[in-house]
């Protein structure tokens, strides 16, 4: 039962990374902006994990150094605030299967690092090493063909607004949907690189829950940063001004951010 559990969380994960695309795309064609969403996001997350991380780890945490909390920041900012903000621009200009397609390059970028990290060994005299390779070049053609095109549009049986792009959304140019789709891949290799990189943290502080929970402080905070200066820079909607779709933030924060810290050993 213990070796199923980590796939079992992974295919859970999966379920909620794609329904999440969906009602994040449709919070989008309502007009909420993509900077201030991953504010709110973030910020709901530390609100209601703060607490079970002081509960459980409060008394078997390490001490946390001035060296940890600097990594712990890099480590959010390039693999929480920044790259979710770049994925989500993407998002705008494509389509909730897309994003949800290039999130399967993740292992391909994954496996790249940690061989390039040498985390993970690759022989290609061998055949589990020739089966690797075989299955992410299948993983990327898959995602290429998914991300990139564009078929007739399926009419829906659920009517809810939240569900339907405006006319301006739904006639997006190849060359932004392009774009949106190169967007997504740089924001899946960020996470791919935070991802390999947790095992080095992880044993420098090893507390899994606050670990985690700290990262996601950080990136509020620096999501904050981050929407004030681009939502002025571009003159867009005010930062407490925006229609923030609740649906999309309250249950996908924990799930998504729990339970891979869970699998990291």
């Amino acid at each position: 039962m213990g070796s199923i559990a980590p796939y079992a969380v992974s295919l859970l994960l999966r379920l909620i990374y794609g329904v999440t695309n969906i009602l994040t795309k449709g919070a989008f064609s309502q007009g909420t902006s993509a900077c201030v969403l991953v504010f709110y996001r973030f910020l709901i997350a530390s609100v209601l994990l703060l607490p079970v991380a002081f509960a459980f780890e409060r008394k078997t945490a390490p001490p946390l150094s001035f060296k940890v909390s600097l990594k712990l920041f890099v480590h959010a900012l390039y693999g929480m605030s920044a790259s979710t903000i770049i994925s989500y621009i993407g998002l705008k200009y494509t389509s909730a299967t897309s994003a949800s397609a290039v999130t399967n390059l993740l292992p391909v970028f994954t496996f790249f690092l940690a061989v390039l990290f040498r985390m993970e060994s690759l022989n290609l005299k061998r055949s589990h090493g020739i089966v690797k390779v075989s299955g992410l070049v299948l993983c990327s053609i898959g995602v290429t063909v998914l991300a990139l095109y564009q078929g007739p549009e399926l009419k829906s049986f659920i009517h809810h607004r939240l569900f339907h792009e405006t006319s301006h959304d739904s006639t997006n140019s190849t060359r932004k949907w392009i774009l949106g789709v190169i967007l997504q891949s740089f924001a899946a290799a960020m996470w791919a690189l935070w991802a390999v990189l947790q095992g080095h943290l992880f044993g420098e502080y090893p507390s899994k829950l606050l670990n985690t929970t700290l990262q996601i402080v950080f990136a509020s905070i620096q999501s904050f940063l981050m929407a004030l200066l681009i939502e002025r820079f571009f003159k867009m909607e005010a930062l407490f001004g925006c229609r923030p779709c609740g649906y999309t933030l309250f249950w996908y924060n924990t799930c998504t951010f729990v339970l891979p810290a869970s699998l990291v050993s």
